[in-house]
C-alpha cells in the first residue's frame, strides 16, 4: 500500500501544471516563518557545498523539458523539487547509486564522504526505498543478545563476513541470493523488518554506495553495527558519529564478537546510542520541512549558476534574507 500511494500520488503531481506548482512552492514558503528557514540553513549548506558561482558546460537538463530516463522513483522525486522553478533553467542530474564526484555541480542521491564532494549536491531520491523507518515496540533489553544480517552476498567484505561467522552460534547471517556457487552454503531465507527486530545487533553494510537498512535500523530499538562509512545521501551519514549514533567495528568483522560482549554487559550504554539514532531519525519524518529544505537546496543551486539573471534575487533568498552570490569574476 506505501507504494502505490507513492506512485498513485507521484503521477498525480506530475500531471499538475508547472504554473500552479511554482505558485504552490511560493504559498508554502511566505506562509513559513523566516526564523524556521534560518533554522534549516546548515542542512541547506551541508547538502549543497558549492560556495562559489559556476557555469555549466557538459549536457544537462532544463526543467521545461525534463522527462522520465531513469527509474521510475528518481525521476519522481526530481521532478517534484524542480517543477516548482521557472522552466528555462537547467540543472545536471544523475541518478543511481553515485559513488564520484561529477565534474559539474550536479543533483545527485549519494556520493562520497571524504575529500571533495562540493560538486556531489544532494537531494531525498529514491525516497520509498531509502527513507522507511519503523515502530519498534520491543525495549533493547527485550531483544536476543545476538547479530543479525541479510542480503546479496556478492560483494568481497560480505563474502568474508559468511565465511567467518555463518556458523557462529551468536550470528544469525545469510546471503539471500544465489549469485555465487562457491557460497550457496551460506544461502538463508529472507527475513522481514520484522524479524529482525529481535535481535539486539544489527549489521548495516554498504553495497555500491550506502546501506538501505541503516535509516530503519537507527529508527528501531536494535544498535547498528557497521565498519566505517564511506558514503552519505540526504541522511547526512558523514556528520554521524562512531559510538554516539552507531557502533562501528574493524572492515574485516574482526572486532564484532568483542562489541558485542561489551554492549551485552553495558545495557545503559547501547540506550544511549540508540536513543541519540532515533533522534537523529526524526528530523527527516516532517514531510513539509524535507520538502522545503529540497526546494532551499535547488534554489541555492539555481542562484550559483549563471542560469538566473545576476540582478535577480529569489523569494527563497529574500526570505531568508540573503543575496544572490556575485557573479563577478
Amino acid at each position: 500500500m506505501r507504494k502505490f500511494n507513492y506512485y498513485l500520488s507521484s503521477a498525480l503531481f506530475s500531471q499538475l501544471p508547472s504554473s500552479l506548482v511554482r505558485q504552490i512552492v511560493s504559498f508554502r514558503l511566505a506562509t513559513t516563518a523566516k526564523e524556521e528557514l534560518s533554522a534549516l540553513q546548515d542542512r541547506v549548506s551541508y547538502y549543497n557545498k558549492i560556495s562559489k558561482p559556476y557555469t555549466l558546460n557538459q549536457q544537462n537538463h532544463q526543467i521545461q523539458s525534463f522527462r522520465k530516463h531513469c527509474g521510475s522513483t528518481y525521476y519522481f522525486d526530481m521532478l517534484k523539487v524542480i517543477k516548482g522553478f521557472e522552466p528555462e533553467l537547467k540543472f545536471n542530474f544523475i541518478h543511481g547509486d553515485v559513488v564520484d564526484v561529477p565534474k559539474e555541480p550536479t543533483f545527485v542521491k549519494s556520493r562520497p564522504i571524504a575529500g571533495d564532494n562540493d560538486n556531489s549536491v544532494l537531494l531525498k531520491l529514491n525516497e520509498i526505498r531509502h527513507y522507511r523507518f519503523v515502530n519498534d515496540t520491543l525495549s533493547y533489553r527485550e531483544k536476543s543478545d545476538m547479530a543479525v544480517w541479510r542480503g546479496s552476498g556478492f560483494r568481497a567484505n560480505r563474502r568474508n563476513l559468511l565465511k567467518r561467522y555463518f556458523s557462529h552460534p551468536r550470528c544469525n547471517f545469510g546471503r539471500t541470493d544465489r549469485e555465487d556457487a562457491d557460497q550457496l552454503q551460506y544461502v538463508l531465507p529472507k527475513m522481514s523488518i520484522e524479524e529482525q527486530l529481535k535481535y539486539k545487533f544489527i549489521l548495516s553494510l554498504e553495497g555500491k554506495d550506502v546501506a538501505t537498512n541503516l535509516k530503519w535500523i537507527m529508527s528501531s530499538n536494535s544498535l547498528v553495527f557497521t565498519p566505517k562509512l564511506r558514503y552519505e545521501t540526504w541522511f547526512m551519514e558523514g556528520k554521524l558519529i562512531p559510538g554516539v549514533h552507531y557502533v562501528e567495528i574493524n572492515d574485516d568483522f574482526s572486532d564484532l564478537i568483542e562489541k558485542m560482549d561489551y554492549y551485552t554487559a553495558h545495557p545503559e550504554q547501547a540506550e544511549a546510542i540508540i536513543a541519540n539514532a532515533n533522534q537523529w531519525v526524526e528530523q527527516f519524518k516532517d514531510q513539509r520541512r524535507e520538502r522545503l529544505i529540497s526546494y532551499l537546496v535547488a534554489d541555492q543551486y539555481f542562484n550559483q549558476s549563471q542560469e538566473r539573471p545576476s540582478k535577480e534575487e529569489t523569494k527563497l533568498s529574500a526570505l531568508l534574507g540573503l543575496s544572490p552570490i556575485s557573479r563577478r569574476a
